[in-house]
């Protein structure tokens, strides 16, 4: 059955992509803990024509997502996976430098529902340097967790911004959605044969 509602996040991933020749290969999804919310605002314009004193067509255009995810903390492998912040393998600082490359990623998460969590993954994305806050501690010790802000695409191979599961899902690509990201296998693919 479908859900009727959704609750909270949980479950946050990500996995580094490296494309090379135009082809993209996602590294095994590696999880965030801590997340504390998800936005996402659609990117896109609507634009509108008017004829005969009405509105004669209107079309959306699908430019992906402005996200928002709140996290206890940025985890370290994180920021040298995709912030492209650099680790000293004799002291271990981890530095960000003003020449650092932000590396993209696909962001895996799930909504819970009254029947099953829905489980999301956005293709490609790119993040930018998280905002950092900080207050003194009073007599109550309140967690500030760190904003990452980052933009959600379309992969040029076809076009695929976002994908999530439905009530008809199948167990096995439910169960299997944070060991490696998910995409559609063709048949022939499966077998071995050439893509005609």
């Amino acid at each position: 059955m479908s859900n009727k509602v959704q609750f909270g996040l949980k479950n946050v991933h990500y996995a580094p992509i490296t494309e090379e020749e135009g082809k993209i290969t996602y590294g095994t999804p590696i999880r965030i803990p801590g997340g504390v919310s998800l936005t996402l605002t659609p990117r896109g314009e609507l634009a509108e024509f008017y004829a005969d004193n009405m509105l004669y067509y209107s079309a959306s255009s699908n430019d992906g997502y402005d996200g928002t995810l709140a996290i206890a903390t940025i985890p370290e492998q994180f920021a040298i996976d995709a912030l492209g912040e650099i680790k000293d393998e004799d002291d271990g600082v981890l530095t960000e430098r003003a020449d650092a490359k932000q590396k993209e990623f696909a962001l895996l998460f799930e909504f819970d529902g009254d029947k099953k969590a829905t489980r999301h993954v956005l293709y490609k994305c790119s993040a930018n340097r998280p905002t950092i806050t900080g207050e003194t501690t009073t007599n109550t010790k309140e967690p500030q967790p760190n904003e990452l802000t980052f933009i959600s695409s379309a992969r040029e191979t076809d076009y695929a911004v976002k994908t999530k599961t439905t009530a008809d899902t199948s167990k096995t690509v439910y169960d299997n959605w944070y060991k490696e990201v998910y995409e559609k296998q063709n048949q022939n693919d499966e077998e071995g044969n050439d893509t005609p």
